[in-house]
Formats: structure tokens, sequence, C-alpha cells
């Protein structure tokens, strides 16, 4: 009976769906690597446990783009010009003080599924991953509704990195403690009263100070979407909640969400009933769920992998003490960004380097693990320090590198080499080939005749760039403007 039973279980096996690539995890940076992927000629398959692509910037509610509002190149360019164009020019996206880039949620997981339609990407939403096994040369793979395919390059473009997690792919030893996360909210302001409902725990005082800082108009408009919507993602006094959910088993995880969901519940609570927005309450036209909230909370860090290459602050700071920048293939410009408001440790953990750093170049290596073949990560599971990962896990970056390995993967699977056995100049020609930056440069733009020179003169050596810090924003260029 046994041996039968091994011989259906191979059969069904062999009549599994193979594909090129399978992105598990449709985050921002999964969603970029399936695309790059499928236009480079792999047939690619997302598994996503929600019902949009997009993780942080739609998922999650975060439809704010945080920095390389100058540096917009490749896909991550191509969905800004989308939103731009839905919206009416780039001027219309800077509705909140926050950003230079807002948009609704559903408008930015439209524009997403757009691409990966137009792409050919194959989608598998409301499904996750429930097993996965690597035999030669073949990711054997099942999912969370039986069905069973193959891969021969597995991405992982979750939120926290959790197929890294079930595949045992090594981690950074370097997390002192996880970042607030936020369980963001979309309200609006009706043309009626809205009855307010005290969430279970209600505690004003937690909120008490939220106009400390800035008053009940600067607050509310930080995060204004073009449609009028209000994105709320306040950090001091407002929605950020701690928790090491990053060591948590499953039911403590959730019940850390819950905790959160809560704290923004009360916070909206607090707007309606204590600074008089009586009309504010989240929207319905935006989340296609029970309580009107994101699929999931914002999380600003995720398991990071041990990689070929890691990301530091120091690397950042003087990249020419270091051979990063040779393997560069994705950009930011956002500074170190951490968030520790709730953490009962704050203060200790206000004694850490936050300083700043001028913009920067993120190495092909970070997405390749150093030991787990034919597996490579997208999103914010990326080997980067756990200081530096205050300014690469922003969204731009991000898609950067999500695009950087699906660019890998497709290749890998044409020549038939394991990943980490492609040379990044072959990944940076690619990326060239599709407007991206390497190196964040801002002589020139993609569309500007040189780009391409100046980039692969950049990632050589032959010339170098001149880094700086100008207000919020940081800068690098080869010739520095008078």
């Amino acid at each position: 009976m046994r041996r039968w039973l091994v011989i259906v279980g191979l059969f069904l096996l062999g009549c599994a769906r193979q594909y090129d690539v399978v992105v598990v995890g449709g985050g921002a940076g999964g969603t970029a690597a399936a695309i790059e992927a499928a236009r480079d000629g792999a047939s690619v398959l997302v598994v996503e446990s929600t019902p949009w692509l997009g993780g942080m910037l739609t998922s999650a509610g975060v439809s704010a783009i945080d920095g390389n509002y100058r540096l917009r190149g490749g896909l991550f360019g191509e969905f800004t010009d989308s939103l731009a164009a839905h919206y009416g020019g780039y001027e219309a996206l800077k509705s909140g003080w926050v950003s230079n880039i807002l948009f609704n949620p559903r408008v930015g997981a439209e524009v997403l599924r757009n691409m990966a339609d137009k792409a050919g990407v194959e989608l598998r939403m409301e499904t996750s991953l429930r097993h996965a096994q690597r035999r030669p040369g073949v990711w054997s793979l099942t999912l969370s509704d039986g069905t069973r395919i193959k891969a021969r390059i597995l991405i992982d473009g979750t939120e926290l990195g959790d197929v890294a997690e079930a595949v045992e792919a090594e981690e950074l030893k370097d997390r002192v403690t996880a970042q607030d996360l936020t369980y963001v909210a979309i309200v609006k302001e009706y043309d009626h009263p809205v009855m307010p409902v005290k969430p279970e725990g209600y505690n004003p005082e937690l909120y008490r100070h939220c106009c400390d800082t800035w008053d009940k108009a600067m607050m509310l408009s930080y995060g204004r979407l073009p449609d009028g919507h209000l994105m709320l993602n306040w950090p001091q006094g407002g929605n950020d909640f701690f928790a090491e959910y990053l060591d948590m088993a499953a039911d403590e995880r959730e019940e850390a969400y819950r905790q959160a969901k809560l704290r923004t519940l009360g916070y909206i609570y607090y707007l309606q009933t204590e600074l008089d927005c009586t009309h504010l309450g989240i929207a319905d036209d935006v989340y296609p769920t029970e309580d009107g909230l994101p699929f999931f909370p914002y999380f600003r860090e995720a398991r990071r992998i041990a990689g070929r290459d890691t990301m530091t602050v120091a690397a950042a700071l003087k990249p020419y003490d270091f051979d990063l920048y040779t393997r560069a293939v994705a950009v930011g410009d956002y500074p170190v960004d951490h968030h520790h408001n709730q953490n009962p440790r704050r203060e200790e953990l206000s004694q850490l380097w936050y300083g700043k750093i001028p913009s920067f170049s993120v190495p092909l290596g970070v997405v390749i693990p150093i030991e787990t073949e034919d597996f490579l990560v997208a999103d914010k599971a990326m080997s980067s320090s756990w200081e530096m990962n205050g300014g690469t896990r922003l969204q731009p970056v991000v898609m950067g590198v999500g695009q950087a390995a699906g660019a890998l993967a497709a290749l890998a699977v044409k020549t038939g080499r394991h990943p980490h056995e492609v040379p990044a100049s072959e990944v940076q020609a690619i990326l060239l080939d599709h407007g991206c930056y390497l190196l964040p440069f801002l002589d020139l733009k993609p569309s500007d005749p040189g780009f391409r020179e100046l980039q692969e003169a950049g990632v050589r050596g032959e010339v170098k760039g001149v880094g700086r810090t100008v207000g919020w924003a940081n800068e690098t260029w080869v010739k520095l403007p008078e």
C-alpha cells in the first residue's frame, strides 16, 4: 500500500504545473520581481494571500511614497507615471504634506494588476504557500488549496520574509528589536455625522499628545489623498504600535495585529469624540474588508537574510570605501528612519545612530542568500543591516530591488545557471535597458542622452559621485551644481 502511495505521489508531482519563476507574496518587491521576470521571457506565477498586489503600497494602506521623487526609473517610474496619468499629473499627487506622491490604495492596486496582466504574469490570489521543498534543479511547492506546482527559481515577495523562514535561509543576527508597526486606516469626511464606536480597551491617554507638534489640521492633511480621503499613519500619539512580531508564533502574531487594529480604531474614536471630527469615518469605498481597514498592518521590517552582499550604513555613508557600488541595482534617497516611539526601550534605542546619509545604491547580492540555492528575496527580507533597514525598507527601494531580483531570476533560467553564477553586470545591462537607476546620480535622467553611459562608467568606478544632505532630502551628483 505504501509503495502505491509513493507511486501516486510521484505521479502527481510529475503532473504539477511547472514555472520558470514562482513569486510567493505579491508585495511591492514581489510584484516588481514578477513583472520584470515575465517581461524578460520567463513563465511567472505569483501566489498572494490577499486579493490585491502591492503589499505595503496597497494592501497595507501606505499609499504615500517615501522618497526617490527625482529618481523615478524602471518599474517604480512606470507605476508613478500611471498614478500621475490617472489623477491628472504629478502636481495632483502632492495632496498631502508627507509625500510628493500620494494615491488611493485601490487605484494603486489596479495599476499594478494592469502592469502584471500586460506582462503575462499568472496570479493565484487569496492563496498561500503551505510547503516548499527543493529537489535537484527544481522547487516543489504545495499551495494552501492543495495545488502542487514546480519552480526553477523561487522568490520570496512576502512582507515578513515568510518563505525565507520556511526554506530555512540563514538570517542576519543583528536585529536589536522590531520597529513599530502600524495598522493604517483610510478615512473620509462623510456628509453626515458618523456614529463613533468605542473599541475594546480604549484609552484616550494614548492619543492625548497627537497634536503636540502640529495642530489638528496639519495632522489630518499629512496623508490627504488626491481624492480627498485621508491616510491615518501617524507616529506621534497616533496609531503606531509595538510588538516583537517577528519572534511570535502564528497565534500570538494574530493577537498582536488585533491589538494594533484596536489602537487604530481608538485613534479614530479619539478624533471623533475629542477633536470634534464628527463626520470622519473609515472609508467605505476602498477596502473590501468587513471593517473597511487594510488587509494587514504596515510592517517596517522583516526577517532579513544573510546575503552575498549586505547593505550597511557605512556603505551608504562612504560607498567608495567598499565595492558594493560596482554591483549596484537599485537606489534610494530616504534617511535612515526608524519608528520606536511605542517601544518600552525607546530611551535606550534613542542612543543608536540614526544620522544623515547621502542617497545610496543597493547591490545585487542582497537578494541572494549565501547558501540556499535557486532562491531569491524581493522585499524587506533583503540582506540589509538592522540600522540600514531604516533606509532600504521604503517603497521605491523595495520595488527597485524586486525588479533586480526578477531580472536575475529570468537570466538564471534563460542561461541555465544558478543566480549566484550570474554576473551583476548582466543584470545591470537589463535594468539599464528598462530605464533603471543603478547609481543615484542626479546629473542625468533615464530619458537624457548619455544616461546609460554615465551609469555604466559609475559602476566601473570611472566616475564617482559626491553625496550630500539637503534638508530632508539626500543627493548624489557627479558634478555638484553651483
